[in-house]
């Protein structure tokens, strides 16, 4: 026990070391404008938003709608996974949950890779939304409203049902406070141990060579009125430095925002030099 609340101590002494520290570097950390992102936009509503770690400086598109929240959808996999890991729901990136077709029917259109048993690892792969219910709702309402507290995300707000709060429901989250999450994240000043967050990190890589890595999670569903709202999020390390990004933007249908959002973004990090042309 007295080992456990030590931990419990440098974790929140640690975390209080990253709340002082973003309170200084956001005195001087620098807005830039020195490119116009419109010409990406002209087609489709959203918003983007790029930190460069090295220079410190942010770039954005439709600043208002950055900080505009949203529901996270699939986003929301990452901290639901830190907090299955954290308290002991799922073990590793390779543990189990078994597909019960019954409670989860079967996706036969855009998702057949759903209909089958899936592991942490494969879950977030193919951004299968059952195994993460499933998972919510093994962690459970008392200890998933603390835990989503303590990681600070978006409005804190899970009273919208323990297998649903995150799809169209009672959290939300914004373009900038995605960023400044994925921050915390990479740099380890979450509440979580650095064992978790290595398993979560891992498993978010989605490309990996010799000149770049790119970490990232996608989300997406409806929102009313006929539209479908995409997320890709993530950080791409490349060129000795990280690039922490996230887009948001809107559609007709899940098909018209599915690889949008993903090449927009791609597309954006390759003309502003950062991710390296294929």
């Amino acid at each position: 026990m007295a080992g456990y609340n030590r931990g419990v101590r440098m974790m929140w002494r640690r975390n209080l070391l990253w709340v002082l520290a973003a309170t200084l570097s956001g005195l001087t950390c620098v807005e830039t404008e020195a490119q116009d992102l419109g010409k990406y936009f002209e087609k489709t509503k959203g918003a983007f938003v790029l930190y460069d770690l090295k220079s410190n400086r942010y770039l954005r598109h439709n600043e208002q709608r950055c900080r505009q929240r949203f529901s996270p959808f699939s986003t929301f996999k990452i901290p639901n996974s830190l907090i299955g890991l954290e308290t002991g729901v799922i073990k590793d990136a390779e543990f189990v949950i078994p597909w019960d077709r019954q409670k989860y029917p079967a996706e036969s259109n855009l998702m057949p890779e759903w209909n089958r048993d899936q592991t942490l690892r494969s879950a977030i792969r193919y951004s299968v939304v059952w195994y993460y219910r499933e998972l919510a709702g093994r962690v459970g309402q008392p200890r998933m409203k603390e835990w989503v507290n303590k990681l600070d995300y978006g409005n804190r707000d899970t009273s919208g049902g323990i297998d649903r709060f995150w799809l169209h429901s009672s959290l939300r989250i914004s373009a900038d406070e995605q960023i400044e999450f994925l921050k915390r994240l990479y740099h380890e000043q979450l509440l979580v141990s650095k064992r978790s967050i290595e398993i979560v990190t891992a498993i978010l890589t989605l490309e990996k060579n010799a000149e770049y890595r790119l970490s990232c999670k996608t989300g997406g569903g409806p929102i009313g009125e006929g539209k479908y709202l995409g997320w890709f999020v993530g950080y791409l390390e490349a060129k000795g430095n990280v690039y922490f990004f996230a887009i948001n933007l809107e559609g007709e249908s899940f098909a018209a925002i599915r690889e949008l959002r993903i090449n927009l973004s791609k597309q954006i990090l390759t003309d502003l030099g950062f991710l390296p042309r294929p």
